[in-house]
């Protein structure tokens, strides 16, 4: 359902110093307007493929578009529809199998979400996150976690045994390539042959917040997972497609419950104390939104999704797949 955003993807890929040698497009659209878009211009190597309701949501569509890649295909990258590439974004992406060959798994780079610095002399104590001769501001959330002594322990794209990590944006655009646990699923790539015991989990119906993550952590069981911050893009965040904020306020709660289970299935009585502080703390950090934003029936719904999840998983915690 967002077949301008689409084009301007597919124009960027256009500009691409390594070009890919198959374009699946998965579309899940209630009508034909991106088939229409796509008739209007010629993409080298694209082919088009309408799923019915059964294979509708985010999940579903990616385990579909893996069974329609062409077999002789060594690498498959997924890109979400409202992602813009720069030029050398797949060069970047695939170089990293040669200069590490024990990847699994290979991020991208959002370049325009963060702001990031040199690390200077005088930065800002607790409202700058440094990192590898790098500096950023420390969001709101993570300043009050450490207050309260709930900062991650572990570096970014790496997940706690409380949960609640640093995600990829916490890593500088140094053009250096880190080992991680996670990244995005919009800016990811995979060895195909990990799709011949790997897919994504069902759990994730819809919209699928957090299906990447719970992705990868698996696969990290299985072998090396890595972000090549050269490989850089820029992310739109597309209003068009997005789910109710009630509903995705839920999905924050319940699917990054869900995470949790996934990397530690076992923890100690200290780190569930631990995950339940940090989310209850998020929910009170997101009710201020309520005072300091123009959309305050969003930010009032997205609250009572939260509390709402929160409560839900005392008489129906998910199932986590293993």
């Amino acid at each position: 359902m967002r077949p301008k955003t689409l084009q301007k993807l597919l124009d960027s890929v256009l500009k691409q110093t390594l070009y890919p040698n198959e374009i699946l497009i998965i579309d899940g659209s209630s009508n034909n307007l991106t088939q229409e878009v796509l008739e209007q211009k010629r993409y080298e190597n694209l082919k088009y493929l309408k799923v019915e309701a059964e294979d509708r949501g985010l999940t579903r569509q990616r385990n579909f578009g893996v069974k329609h890649v062409h077999e002789n295909s060594e690498i498959v990258c997924f890109l979400d529809d409202d992602i813009v590439l720069e030029p050398n974004y797949f060069e970047s992406l695939i170089n990293t199998y040669s200069t590490r060959p024990n990847a699994l798994a290979v991020g991208g780079y959002i370049t325009n979400e963060v702001n990031w610095e040199p690390l200077s002399d005088d930065n800002s104590g607790n409202d700058t996150f440094c990192f590898d001769n790098w500096q950023r501001k420390e969001p709101l959330r993570y300043r009050l976690r450490g207050v309260f002594g709930l900062l991650p322990n572990v570096p970014p794209g790496f997940f706690p045994d409380f949960g609640h990590g640093r995600p990829i944006s916490f890593l500088p655009p140094s053009k250096k390539i880190y080992e991680t646990e996670l990244f995005m699923g919009g800016v990811a790539s995979y060895k195909k042959e990990i799709f011949e015991n790997h897919r994504f989990s069902n759990y994730f119906e819809g919209y699928g917040l957090y299906e990447d993550a719970d992705f990868c952590l698996r696969l990290a069981r299985k072998g090396q997972l890595y972000v090549n911050t050269n490989a850089k893009c820029e992310h739109y965040h597309e209003p068009l497609g997005r789910p109710d904020t009630f509903k995705y306020g839920k999905m924050v709660v319940r699917n990054g419950w869900y995470i949790w289970k996934t990397k530690h299935p076992k923890t100690t009585f200290k780190s569930k104390i631990k995950w339940h502080a940090i989310t209850v703390l998020l929910i009170k950090v997101k009710s201020l939104n309520i005072f300091t934003t123009k959309n305050r029936v969003d930010a009032v719904k997205e609250t009572l999704g939260r509390i709402v999840g929160w409560w839900s998983l005392i008489f129906n915690s998910p199932k986590v797949e293993r």
